[in-house]
């Protein structure tokens, strides 16, 4: 994906608040050079950050007239208003080995034998997967074939296809489960009690009465 910046030399919160109400947002790139302020369109930036290649894969920043590879690193919103604060990227080249989370793809759910034939359920257990690669291996996406999967089965990270040179990050775990074969439960029937219909008002007591009366 491709997006202008354009460098800006004035800092300082009363410098950003007057770019915002310009409908500017301030961010900064750094890495693999020196750190620049820069500007963007706030309403471009805000729609982009609504497409999910804008955040895991690499972007081409137009600077200034030169292409710049960068990856967006953060941003931050405004408490309750669609309002884009502030915008951080990191320039990356061909020698820069990076840390990312990348979303999963779900495919082919419903040819799964569990769910097809066993009328099972798919859990999907994890949405994002962190890896470490080169900037120029990172994947906009990790797709998950869940064609195969049978009833008590599951997908663990090591079943998944990358490139040798993509390492999945663990924190210390031997396999990550991504995804798991949940058997629906049958509905219990529930049966209603038939409500017992409450005595007449005064009609137990007038029998009562008219003994009396013919004493």
């Amino acid at each position: 994906m491709k997006f202008t910046a354009y460098e800006r030399s004035q800092q300082g919160t009363g410098a950003s608040r007057r770019l915002r109400i310009a409908g500017k947002v301030p961010g900064i790139v750094y890495g693999a050079g020196e750190p620049k302020m820069i500007e963007l369109d706030h309403n471009a930036l805000f729609f982009a950050l609504k497409k999910e290649a804008f955040h895991s894969s690499l972007l081409d920043m137009d600077l200034g007239g030169q292409m710049q590879k960068v990856l967006l690193r953060d941003f931050q919103m405004h408490a309750f208003k669609p309002l884009v604060l502030h915008v951080d990227f990191q320039r990356v080249d061909a020698t820069t080995r990076l840390r990312k989370k990348v979303p999963l793809h779900f495919v082919n759910e419903e040819n799964a034998p569990a769910v097809k034939t066993d009328k099972c359920l798919v859990n999907h257990v994890m949405s994002e997967i962190e890896i470490e690669c080169l900037a120029q291996k990172l994947p906009e996406f990790i797709t998950v074939d869940l064609g195969e999967l049978k009833k008590g089965e599951s997908v663990h990270s090591s079943d998944l296809k990358l490139d040798p040179s993509i390492k999945i990050v663990r924190h210390g775990r031997k396999d990550l489960t991504i995804a798991t074969v949940v058997e629906q439960k049958e509905e219990e029937e529930v049966i209603q009690a038939a409500p017992v219909a409450a005595p007449e008002k005064g009609k137990g007591k007038g029998k009562k009465d008219e003994k009396q009366n013919k004493k």
